[in-house]
């Protein structure tokens, strides 16, 4: 009898298992001429490569996602892909590159990257319902801390995978663009198909439960500010240097930075990130000084006296970069914030923000 109530279980449970959709196709997306082609993945290589991969195999850095996934991009192109490439993820490293927003690219260079990438995964498009998805979130999220937690973090905030809570991406992305990685997974990936494993409704309980994180999120435009002048670049030009001890010849902390900064100790802050993300949060004084820019063309106005300081949202790659480049410029006077701009913000420093207005962490004095 114990037997048969088994195998009456297992047939049950198998008859709810999420049955994976028969998605119809669309048509592909146009295909690039040679120097639109060119051009594409010499920005690839520019300016994703350091932590998407050379090629394109992800985890490079700051465990940005891999990007020749066929799942991601049969799903995803085009608004998965461009909108985060057009203007970044709020709250991840991942910045905007659109130069509406002070990134580097133009829109038809953010097209055709786009474009490039899903022609380098060979996928073909599928067309994914406009409709919400229902389920149960209290359901959804007890499936999800069963299942998704070690990688994507208690909440979805991310750990060694894609932060899936992060607003902006539940804005540009569709329930059923969610659904469809938990079902077909990301080949080339960590992420697993949960076809055979969840059912049907426990997917799109997880789905549901996930939308739900973008409730009570707003996010406010953020006005662009003229960039910093040559004469601008010295913070505290009256101060003594400081006499900053380095971790391994390269890394100050969050700390000693900042106790520097309070004593008016005279340095150069390299904000090392897209320009866009510098206007949104940076550390007051800092200068954008991009990790990808022709290093000959930033170098007017920047002296080799002065201590110079580096940081990114890596937390160090970008910086580390555009540090060993100075370096073999003669530049010796320079150093990477170890904790990058995140850390120092978690750790309750202040940054000066795109409207000027000087944030302090309520959690911690210092």
């Amino acid at each position: 009898m114990k037997r048969m109530l088994a195998i009456l279980a297992s047939l049950t449970f198998a008859s709810s298992l999420a049955a994976k959709p028969v998605y119809e196709k669309q048509d592909p997306p146009r295909r690039l001429n040679a120097l639109q082609s060119a051009k594409a993945e010499a920005n690839y290589q520019k300016y994703c490569s350091l932590c998407h991969g050379a090629d394109r195999q992800g985890y490079a850095n700051d465990h940005a996602p891999s990007l020749r996934s066929k799942s991601l991009f049969e799903s995803g192109v085009p608004h998965a892909i461009l909108r985060p490439l057009s203007y970044g993820r709020e709250g991840t490293a991942m910045a905007g590159y659109l130069d509406e927003v002070g990134g580097p690219m133009d829109l038809d260079e953010v097209w055709d990257l786009t474009y490039w990438l899903f022609w380098q995964s060979g996928a073909e498009r599928v067309r994914l319902s406009e409709n919400p998805v229902a389920g149960d979130i209290s359901k959804g999220e007890a499936v999800f801390k069963q299942h998704c937690t070690s990688c994507h973090g208690e909440q979805g905030e991310g750990v060694n995978a894609p932060a899936l809570a992060n607003p902006s991406a539940l804005a540009h992305n569709k329930d059923e663009f969610i659904r469809y990685a938990i079902v077909n997974g990301r080949d080339g990936t960590p992420m697993k198909s949960f076809y055979g494993i969840l059912s049907d409704q426990d997917i799109d309980n997880v789905t549901a439960f996930l939308r739900s994180k973008a409730r009570h999120q707003s996010q406010s435009s953020v006005p662009l500010r003229a960039l910093p002048t040559p004469e601008q670049y010295i913070v505290n030009p009256q101060g003594a240097d400081p006499q900053f001890t380095l971790t391994d010849d390269m890394y100050v902390s969050s700390a000693d930075l900042h106790q520097a900064l309070q004593d008016k100790k005279r340095m150069i802050l390299l904000d090392t990130r897209v320009p866009s993300v510098w206007q949104r949060a940076h550390i007051e004084g800092a200068i954008p000084f991009p990790y990808y820019s022709d290093l000959d063309d930033k170098l007017a106005g920047l002296p080799k006296d002065v201590q110079i300081v580096g940081y990114c949202s890596c937390p160090r790659a970008a910086t580390e970069h555009v540090i060993r480049q100075l370096r073999d410029k003669g530049y010796s006077k320079t150093a990477v914030l170890w904790e990058g701009i995140f850390g120092w913000m978690n750790l309750g420093y202040p940054v000066t923000r795109a409207d000027g207005i000087i944030d302090e962490a309520d959690a911690a004095t210092h």
